[in-house]
Formats: C-alpha cells, sequence, structure tokens
C-alpha cells in the first residue's frame, strides 16, 4: 500500500478540528430558533420584533469584532485564538444563567453578544484557513463540508433546546396571558426562565472540554503569510495595489455575506414565527429550524457532489438566488403546510451561497487576505439587521407577514445574483482597463 502522501496527511488534522468547531458554532447559532418564542414567553415581551433582538445581538457583533479579530490572530496565532474564542463562548453561556433567574431581557442580550464574540473570532480564523488549505477553486467543496457538521448541529439543537425550553407552549403561553401581573404570573415566568439553566450549563461544560482538547493537540499551522506571498509574486496585479479598498470584489462579496447571512437566518430562525402566524400546531413552531437546515444539507451534498467537477462555484451561485426567489414567492402566495414548506426550501437554495460568495470575495487579495476575511466576517451583521427589517415591516408598518417576508427576501436574492454575475470579478475589470 503507497503511502499517504504528507501533504494529505497533515491537511487531514484541521480538517477534523475544524468540523469540529463548526459543530459548536452551529449549535450556538441556530438555537436562536427555540430562543425566540421562548424569551418573548420567559420575558414577557409584547411583540416578534423584542424578540428579534436575540439575533439582532448574535449577529451584531460579527461587525465590531471581525477586524479586531485580525489583529488579535496576527498576534497569538490560529490556535490560540481557536482557545480564547471557546472560551468567551463559556463566559457568555454562564452570563444567561443569573440574566434567566433575574428575568433581565437586557442581561440576556449582553450574554448573547458575548457569545456571538467568541464566535466572530472563530470564524474569522476558520474560513480563509478553509479556504488556503486547498486549491481556492475547490474552497466550496471544503467549505460545505465543514458545513455539514455546522447544520447538523443546527438540526439537533432544536429538537433539544425546544423540547426543554417550549415544552407545553400553548398552554403554558394561554396561563400567562389569562393570570394578571402578580405573585402567580411572576412565579410562572420564574419557573419557565429555569428551563435555560441546564442545557447552557451543559453547552458550558463541553466548548471549554474542547477549548482544552485543542490547547494540548499539536495542530500544524499554515502559514498565511506564505500562502500570500507565493500568490501575490505569481500575480501582478496584486502587486500594483497598495490599499484594500484596491479591491471594489471584497467590498461587494461582504454586502453579499450580508445578504447571504440575512436569507440563511430568515429562513432558518424566523420560520418558528412564521409558522405560529400560519396558525400550525407547535410541533412545527419548535422545531422549523430544525426543517430549514436539513434542506440546506441537502443543498451541501449538491455542492460536494458538483462544485467544481460539474459547474463553477459562480454558476451555483447564480442558480441558488433564482431557486431562493422562486420559493420565496411561492411561500408568500399560498396558505398553511405549503406556504410553511416553502420556506423550509430555502434552505436548499442559501446552502451554497456562503461557501461560493467566500472564496469569491477574498480571492486574489495576496497580502490583504487575513483584512479581507475580516471585512467579509462583518457581513454577518446581515442576521442581526434583516430580522430587524421583517419585524419593522410587519409590527411597526402593518404589512401583512407574508408580503413583508416577500418584500425583505427578494431585494436580498437580487443582489447576491448581481455580485454571482458581475460583482466578483470588478475588482479584474479595473486592472484591466
Amino acid at each position: 500500500m503507497n503511502p499517504i502522501p504528507t501533504q494529505q496527511r497533515t491537511a487531514l488534522l484541521p480538517m477534523i478540528i475544524c468540523c469540529a468547531l463548526f459543530f459548536i458554532l452551529g449549535y450556538i447559532t441556530w438555537a436562536n430558533g427555540a430562543l425566540i418564542p421562548f424569551v418573548r414567553l420567559a420575558f414577557n415581551l409584547g411583540t416578534d420584533l423584542q424578540a428579534f433582538f436575540i439575533l439582532f445581538a448574535s449577529y451584531i457583533a460579527y461587525f465590531f469584532l471581525a477586524l479586531p479579530s485580525s489583529w488579535i490572530l496576527d498576534k497569538i496565532g490560529f490556535k490560540n485564538g481557536i482557545v480564547l474564542s471557546l472560551f468567551l463562548i463559556v463566559i457568555g453561556a454562564l452570563v444567561i444563567l443569573p440574566a434567566a433567574s433575574k428575568l433581565s431581557y437586557g442581561l440576556f442580550l449582553v450574554s448573547i453578544f458575548i457569545q456571538a464574540s467568541g464566535m466572530a473570532l472563530l470564524q474569522t480564523a476558520i474560513n480563509p484557513y478553509l479556504s488556503i488549505i486547498g486549491p481556492i477553486e475547490s474552497a466550496a467543496q471544503r467549505i460545505s463540508i465543514v458545513g455539514i457538521f455546522n447544520k447538523t448541529a443546527g438540526i439537533i439543537v432544536p429538537f433539544v433546546l425546544g423540547s426543554i425550553l417550549l415544552k407545553d407552549y400553548d398552554t403554558i403561553s394561554t396561563k400567562i396571558k389569562d393570570l394578571k401581573v402578580g405573585a402567580e404570573h411572576d412565579a410562572l415566568l420564574a419557573e419557565l426562565s429555569e428551563r435555560i439553566h441546564s442545557p447552557y450549563i451543559g453547552m458550558a461544560i463541553g466548548v471549554a472540554i474542547l477549548a482544552i482538547i485543542v490547547f494540548v493537540v499539536k495542530m500544524p499551522e499554515v502559514d498565511v503569510n506564505k500562502e500570500e506571498a507565493v500568490e501575490e509574486s505569481a500575480n501582478a496585479n496584486v502587486r500594483k495595489r497598495s490599499s484594500i479598498f484596491h479591491f471594489p470584489h471584497l467590498f461587494l462579496g461582504a454586502l453579499a455575506i450580508f445578504f447571504c447571512v440575512a436569507v440563511e437566518v430568515m429562513a432558518g430562525d424566523i420560520i418558528g414565527t412564521y409558522g405560529r402566524l400560519l396558525s400550525l400546531p407547535p410541533f412545527f413552531i419548535k422545531y422549523g429550524t430544525a426543517f430549514t437546515l436539513g434542506c440546506m444539507l441537502v443543498g451541501y451534498f449538491i455542492g460536494i457532489a458538483t462544485i467544481p467537477r460539474f459547474i463553477s462555484q459562480q454558476f451555483a451561485l447564480r442558480i441558488c438566488t433564482l431557486v431562493g426567489i422562486a420559493f420565496t414567492t411561492i411561500s408568500v402566495f399560498t396558505s398553511g403546510m405549503t406556504s410553511y414548506i416553502f420556506v423550509a426550501l430555502l434552505g436548499i437554495a442559501n446552502a451554497l451561497m456562503w461557501p461560493a460568495i467566500f472564496p469569491l470575495g477574498i480571492k486574489g487579495l495576496g497580502r490583504f487576505t487575513k483584512v479581507g476575511s475580516g471585512v467579509m466576517i462583518m457581513g454577518i451583521a446581515g442576521g442581526a439587521i434583516w430580522p430587524l427589517v421583517y419585524g419593522y415591516l410587519k409590527d411597526t408598518l402593518g404589512i401583512d407577514f407574508q408580503h413583508a417576508f416577500l418584500y425583505a427576501m427578494v431585494p436580498a436574492y437580487l443582489y447576491i445574483l448581481y455580485f454571482a454575475s458581475y460583482g466578483h470579478r470588478l475588482s479584474e475589470k479595473q486592472i484591466a482597463k
């Protein structure tokens, strides 16, 4: 038997670790789907828009911390950066406990922000790492592989948290509405809020163990500076540019990530609210995120099988946006279970967007790759802003919830289509002139 080449053998370990880390990222990120109906009930919030601030706290951290994360990684290295990010996640999980006990929604949002800060550091490290440990043309395939672990965790978490946090959801919701504000009302809310303790204590312990493992295990470092220097020496276009602002495709890519995460969160986290407004049974409210992420898994497998063997990243991205527009339109102009199913099916359309957009956005940056990665990660703030836009359209302007969904989703898909068709090539066109 021929020995495995050294390059393949050393690439295996970072891939395994990245898969484990993406599982953690997926579990925490997609916990929001269960947290939205939970906080609306436990903290006695009046509107969906107020509950959507869970998503704001979870995703806005990426906007503020992505570039500082690049600086941190430069100072302490990839491995230590991962360990630090995991301990930030542990701290956030522990802060949730007193927030729930005191029924302090403000502190609860702070705890979510702390967790998201750790995830911003983790994302900033992992995504460029995955893009450069192999050919850039197959980066979408590698990101799809770790995406399977991310979305598998996302499928699991609604069943874990939903069964704990949203147990007897309808019964408790009715009781809270019927009870007048007073001792009995407050006791019921306190009892409900205590449900979050055991899953988040378990999360803190599990993430802390993983941090220790990463710290102890010898991980091969990818010399990003060396990779950038090799690319730059081979690319005269990069050598001509003295600033990151000479790469317009990067900023267009960051905006594409903004809208990519926006439509992912709308389909994955808002689906429970959508199901409630469609008057579907509680089962579909609790576990809607799992249905959307199951469809995303299907999309990832399609990407692994077809990119770049049969289709390019750019072509896959164009197809996904068109499918997303079609499914959104069907969901809006149908009702009941049919409408709900097509929201879940948006997972297939959304699956390949991030894996295709990220490598296209950082392609050809040379020595600017690290900073460029931070700029791209800032785009994750789309998950913070877009649910609030939807909530504003629905709750403040009084637009029907299905039409508000249409007005929020279609413009986002149209911009991603622009980036896939033209925007990602803008830097090359400018140099050619």
